[in-house]
């Protein structure tokens, strides 16, 4: 066979067979019709055959991108391209997966429909180079890809996505693939079930289980659940439909134990399993659309029609390469006729109106209303001591009133975070109205008893468009990180704009010191300062109850960027003038304090309870006739240098760094000392900078204590403490 005979895209196809059983009587004609956007009857064997060939197609694919890099997960995705391929056959394209290790799956999908034109790749050759590399297609789905929705690596964060997806877009499906190792993740069905209770009429999200046997190593843990076990399992958890398949009922070669390999049926029996796919597929779909909770299950063998079965189909090692005969013996089993290819390249292209990267929902701007001027309260310097995250959330539930979509996520929280007017104002989506509890089933509040489901819905919805706020106990709030680090890094990457998520942490540790260690975790502060080099996360320390407002206002300008503000429920000192505040954040930083002397202590403080030893340290040090600048640091993002962040790479890049000369103005003097409540790396981009002789005052450990000052005194962060070492430090 000829180049000049191949079409196009199948330049890179290894091998083609002469043949495919049946084609003559199922293969002559797209089943997809041209103007038509699906198959027209589910349950016509034509259409089973159809799907069948496209099934086979992407197992072909997976398996030889992964082994053309020796590299990559063909095995997971290879057990559940029946389910995928009826999805889309049924005009269904606006589907996601938990599962990071099916992206070379996802790959060959959108290779398939012409959605990877958009970035250069024509043919399986170029998707075979382009697999792995930079710029390419990564080993896990991230936000780059042309037609794909959802970034995927953490396991246990897919239904995030879909419910997002199905909260905005009431009329659209979106199925997502949740692995049988990932069900064993502690949070998917949690969160699945508060959603369903706070919205039951969203229904639209299709969870697809593809229960394989198999984790990444070993057997799954739910491996040796009866198939009746498995849907009460699942009906026990709230889901009403509940559609298995079972490829052992098609079993016509006897093949041993209670999960088969489905390629390796007859034709006829192949045909009739594709067939109940399709037929249980459209169920589930009209189903899920129709007001129901719905869950479609396939249970096949890992790695059917691919180099292995069970858990040693799931990745390829460095002797699985193109060139290995177990390879080539597999390539050659799943090798379709060109005029095979040529079809299913037919039925993708007109499925669901075109390629996904021309259909799916995530590649058009979502619709935001325009929020005017936000009514900022500016309260005056020195005056009455306000909580600060009380005057953010009257600018929350300002948001909110203007934005029908907007949603604020806390794990139950609110009224203990000094912000019970968003709960007031907004009402907290509960099935009991209660108005003693500002709690009715419309509300705009989602509360959850789970950090990672507060975050997932709120990032989730910000990735595909929405504008949300996650407000959580910086102590509690690692639990939801996972999945705000997955989105924030997907933003950087995204070939659109969308709205940042914005996050406000509130009960800092100093604050949690009287409720003991368990809630004193001032760790994510370390995770944020080092996320801050990926260039689009930038955690911001308003000082007082002025600053938080321009902070957020500031924020939701911000787009594709993981804004963290974190501040005190206590009432506090105003310290900042909005301008101040303004300039804070476009410099880094900005000087509260400044007493001249024969030599100048610079304070540079993160955070607003930090500041009180501080201001007290000031005072003894003037009496000596020591200079003080205090400074407090906003926005330490700004503070590093240019090559030290990768905010070039970013999509929607903030190149702003605080200038040589703007550093020097602030933190220049003849000792400087960075002080923070929480992680010392926080106060990193100024200790890289600065020439002065310096040192660090920050956390160490929790303990238990009846007040903030007793924490901070505990970790040696007391007025006396900065004194005597600032003296230390000049002399």
């Amino acid at each position: 066979m000829t180049a000049t005979t191949i079409p196009e895209f199948c330049q890179g196809i290894q091998y083609f067979s002469d043949s495919f059983p049946e084609f003559d009587s199922y293969g002559k004609t797209p089943i997809i019709a041209e103007n038509s956007v699906s198959i027209s009857d589910p349950h016509d064997a034509t259409a089973a055959y159809q799907t069948l060939l496209y099934a086979d197609a992407l197992r072909y694919l997976t398996l030889q991108i992964t082994a053309s890099k020796a590299s990559g997960h063909p095995g997971g995705f290879a057990s559940s391209v029946e389910a995928y391929a009826a999805l889309v056959m049924l005009g269904h394209k606006n589907i996601m997966t938990e599962v990071g290790h099916h992206a070379p799956g996802f790959y060959s999908a959108v290779f398939l429909d012409r959605s990877l034109e958009d970035m250069g790749i024509f043919t399986v050759q170029q998707l075979r180079d382009r697999f792995r590399e930079k710029h390419g297609l990564l080993g896990h789905l991230s936000g780059f890809i042309p037609g794909l929705l959802n970034p995927a690596g953490p396991l246990g964060q897919g239904q995030h996505f879909a419910m997002a997806g199905a909260l905005l877009h009431r009329n659209v499906l979106f199925p997502f693939t949740l692995g049988d190792g990932g069900m064993g993740e502690p949070y998917p069905m949690s969160s699945m079930m508060h959603f369903h209770t706070a919205y039951p009429d969203v229904t639209n999200f299709l969870p697809v289980l593809v229960w394989n046997g198999y984790s990444q190593e070993h057997h799954s843990m739910v491996s040796t659940k009866t198939n009746a076990e498995m849907i009460a399992y699942w009906k026990g958890n709230g889901f009403s439909e509940v559609i298995l398949v079972d490829a052992k009922d098609f079993d016509d070669q006897n093949q041993p134990g209670d999960y088969v390999d489905s390629t390796a049926f007859s034709i006829n029996k192949r045909i009739e399993f594709t067939q109940a796919i399709l037929g249980a597929m459209d169920k589930a779909a009209k189903s899920a659309l129709g007001d129901q909770l719905t869950v479609f299950i396939i249970k096949q063998l890992k790695g059917a029609g691919v180099h292995a079965r069970g858990a040693k189909s799931h990745n390829l090692y460095p002797g699985d390469t193109l060139d290995s005969p177990h390879i080539i013996n597999a390539l050659k089993e799943r090798a379709l006729p060109i005029a095979a290819w040529e079809l299913v390249r037919t039925n993708l292209e007109r499925s669901s109106g075109g390629p996904a990267a021309k259909t799916v929902v995530t590649e058009f701007d979502y619709h935001l209303p325009e929020l005017g001027e936000l009514p900022l309260e500016e309260y005056p310097v020195g005056g009455d001591p306000k909580v600060a995250t009380t005057a953010m959330g009257s600018l929350v539930v300002y948001v909110g009133q203007k934005d029908p979509h907007f949603i604020v996520t806390n794990a139950d929280g609110n009224a203990a975070s000094g912000i019970n007017n968003i709960n007031q104002g907004l009402k907290i989506i509960h099935p009991t109205t209660d108005n003693t509890y500002f709690q009715q089933p419309q509300g705009q509040v989602y509360e959850p008893l789970s950090e990672d489901a507060c975050a997932g819905l709120a990032v989730g919805l910000s990735l595909l468009g929405a504008r949300t706020l996650w407000c959580s106990y910086e102590s509690f709030a690692i639990n939801g990180v996972p999945i705000l680090q997955t989105v924030a890094q997907a933003m950087a990457e995204l070939r659109r704009a969308t709205p940042s998520t914005v996050c406000l942490f509130t009960a800092g540790a100093l604050e949690q010191g009287r409720n003991g260690w368990t809630h004193q975790r001032p760790e994510i502060e370390a995770y944020f300062a080092a996320m801050m080099r990926n260039g689009n996360v930038f955690p911001v320390f308003p000082p007082d109850a002025n600053s938080i407002q321009v902070c957020y206002d500031w924020a939701l300008t911000t787009k594709n960027k993981s804004i963290i503000i974190t501040a005190s429920k206590s009432p506090l000192p105003i310290r900042t003038t909005f301008e101040q505040t303004r300039q804070g954040l476009k410099d880094g930083a900005v000087v509260l304090q400044e007493v001249p002397g024969d030599k100048t202590v610079v304070f540079a403080v993160i955070g607003d309870m930090t500041l009180i030893p501080v201001f007290e340290a000031a005072a003894f040090l003037e009496t000596e006739g020591i200079g003080v600048r205090i400074i407090s640091i906003i926005n330490p993002r700004r503070l590093y240098r240019s090559h030290d962040v990768l905010s070039e790479t970013c999509s929607e890049p903030d190149n702003d760094f605080a200038s040589d000369e703007t550093f020097n103005q602030l933190f220049a003097g003849d000792a400087l000392i960075g002080v923070t409540g929480g992680s010392s790396l926080m106060l990193e981009p100024i200790m890289l900078r600065s020439n002065s002789k310096r040192d660090t005052f920050a956390w160490k450990r929790g303990e238990t204590t009846a007040s903030a000052g007793e924490l901070m005194a505990f970790n040696g962060i007391t007025s006396e403490a900065l004194t005597k070492r600032a003296i230390e430090l000049i002399h």
